[in-house]
């Protein structure tokens, strides 16, 4: 066996490509060093180096900084070929629902169900607990404000699958919107003040709702009353 100590600096390279091949997940700089008797600067320069090299000689796969990690991922570009050899092996897509519901969650973190139903308008409770199932949300704590409601947030295998080192990296969803009100629409679907003005709109509509209901029930006892009080005359009439 080679000793580790003595590996040149290409061979520290080809060293790290096999312990990256056999891992699931990513893997921290430091892990990698200390797997290969190497510092966590050695090993993050490294890295960085099969990166460019990966990029540059545009091989069907790319090593990527992502969750606090270094992983392989298959080359953007080959990206149909991939999803339809995926596909083949019946793997389950996240309906349009879960993807929202992941949407909300993930740009707006920690938020209750009440605050992502606030945002879509439906009830999400299952699609959370699907995603949760999934790991890719969680439950971050509880809100003391709003009776100790669970509070979710994102995970680890959430950036990992959407090659992300951090929410900082999503995009934003403001480039996307076609005009400015929708821009608009989505800065304020996007803001705390926002999802709570909506749940509180939730509940003036609900007030206004109940407010309508007393008022015609006042009006048929003002009928019923009068009718009560009329005279034989009035039936005369």
């Amino acid at each position: 066996m080679q000793d580790l100590d003595r590996l040149d600096p290409e061979s520290l390279k080809g060293a790290l490509e096999a312990l990256l091949l056999v891992s699931s997940d990513p893997v921290s700089a430091s892990a990698l060093g200390q797997a290969l008797s190497i510092t966590p600067g050695e090993t993050a320069s490294l890295l960085a180096e099969l990166s460019v090299e990966y990029r540059e000689a545009n091989r069907g796969f790319q090593l990527r900084e992502v969750a606090g990690g270094w992983r392989l991922f298959t080359h953007p570009a080959f990206h149909d070929q991939v999803e339809s050899y995926v596909l083949s092996w019946d793997t389950q897509k996240l309906s349009q629902a879960a993807l929202e519901t992941l949407a909300v969650i993930a740009y707006h973190q920690p938020v209750t169900r009440e605050m992502v139903k606030g945002v879509r308008g439906v009830n999400s409770d299952g699609v959370i607990s699907s995603l949760v199932d999934k790991g890719l949300v969680r439950e971050l704590g509880r809100d003391a404000q709003h009776g100790q409601a669970i509070l979710y947030g994102t995970t680890n295998a959430f950036l990992e699958k959407f090659g992300l080192r951090s929410t900082r990296d999503l995009p934003d969803l403001e480039q996307f919107a076609p005009d400015e009100q929708s821009r608009q629409f989505i800065r304020e679907r996007l803001s705390g003040r926002s999802i709570q003005s909506t749940l509180e709109e939730t509940d003036d509509d609900l007030e206004e709702e109940r407010d309508l209901l007393e008022d015609d029930y006042d009006a048929d006892e003002d009928d019923i009353m009068i009718v009560g009080n009329a005279t034989d005359e009035d039936y005369d009439e």
